[in-house]
């Protein structure tokens, strides 16, 4: 977080967390977006196998076989998760990514509430590279982007999705881009069948108390 008062800061962390505090809405679901580089990682020899209380055994040396990327969508009061994975995170990924939340995810929303940090390739700008003129703004208009402060990624929910992804699914060396999309498939549909919804806890009310060193001091 910012070490000093930072009014930027709480003003993009104060809006966040009003969105939080939204009940449910089908027709307005308020999704949380995040994305994760990994690197694919091979083995340069077989590891030796397992024996009675030896577990397997991992050489120190391996092959850097480049990285994927894996994008992250949470409905936290839902409790569901739209993941995929991807060569790359670039503004085309991201539009195509978003046109497939609104058309094959959320058909039926009339707009989503996104919230997501501000990478130069999270913005509706990116759907005109992707799409013709007409078909980007029908993208855009049903996308209702909120933006995380800078250094207030932890705001995000997405962002806690993808740490358990990380150590529950990503912790081994996996050497291709299709195990990625195989181990994280998997992870996205037990994680999404157990329904598991977020609770967040921290409030504005919380903020001005806890942080009040960020927010401005008003003079009279």
């Amino acid at each position: 977080m910012p070490p000093n008062q930072d009014a930027a800061f709480v003003c993009q962390m104060e809006e966040v967390l009003d969105l939080y505090k939204k009940p449910y809405d089908p027709r307005h679901p308020m999704l949380c977006m995040d994305e994760l580089s990994t690197q694919l990682s091979g083995e340069v020899r077989d590891p030796l196998p397992t024996a009675p209380g030896k577990p397997l055994k991992y050489d120190t040396e391996y092959t850097r076989n480049g990285t994927v990327n894996i994008f992250m969508t949470v409905e936290p009061l839902a409790g569901t998760r739209f993941t995929q994975v991807t060569e790359r995170r670039t503004k085309l990924d991201w539009a195509h990514y978003r046109k497939a939340l609104v058309d094959d995810r959320y058909p039926e929303a009339e707009r989503l509430c996104v919230i997501l940090d501000n990478l130069n390739t999270h913005n509706k700008s990116s759907l005109y590279e992707a799409f013709a003129p007409l078909e980007a703004k029908r993208i855009a208009d049903k996308l209702d982007l909120h933006y995380t402060p800078k250094h207030g990624s932890w705001l995000n929910m997405a962002e806690i999705e993808l740490s358990h992804l990380s150590r529950q699914c990503l912790a081994q060396r996996i050497a291709a881009k299709d195990t990625v999309i195989t181990q994280v498939e998997a992870w996205t549909q037990s994680r999404n069948a157990k329904q598991a919804k977020a609770q967040w806890q921290f409030t504005t009310a919380d903020a001005r108390v806890k942080l009040r060193k960020l927010y401005p001091t008003v003079s009279s």
